[in-house]
């Protein structure tokens, strides 16, 4: 069974920085793709930033210039550097792994960001 441990989320003022980490607890973990979406209330989870196991990204325009996603292989963890955050960032955010060619697509439980002054 996968596990997830994710941390970092929490209130933050707008303009502030939060750093999001997900420790996945799977073999193989460099060979996924890994990758952080968001759910706003009343809104479809959406994609944030991915990351290959090439190392190939990929960021939503919302966020492009703002946050930077990152893995450590060695550490089975994937992170997200959150920089100028705004009041639209708040969302849940999810961590997520897949593996396509497989049928693997497995989400962590979700962490709270909240931009609020």
């Amino acid at each position: 069974q996968v596990q997830f441990v994710e941390s970092g989320g929490g209130l933050v003022q707008p303009g502030g920085s939060l750093r999001l980490s997900c420790v996945v607890s799977i073999s193989s973990f460099s060979s996924y793709v890994t990758g952080w979406y968001r759910q706003a209330p009343g809104a479809q989870r959406q994609l944030v930033a991915s990351i290959t196991s090439a190392g190939n990204l990929n960021y939503a325009d919302s966020v492009k210039d703002r946050f930077t996603i990152s893995r450590d292989n060695a550490k089975n963890t994937v992170y997200l550097q959150m920089n100028s955050l705004k009041p639209e960032d708040t969302a849940v955010y999810y961590c997520n792994v897949r593996r396509i060619v497989f049928g693997f697509n497995y989400w962590g439980q979700g962490t709270q960001v909240t931009v609020s002054s």
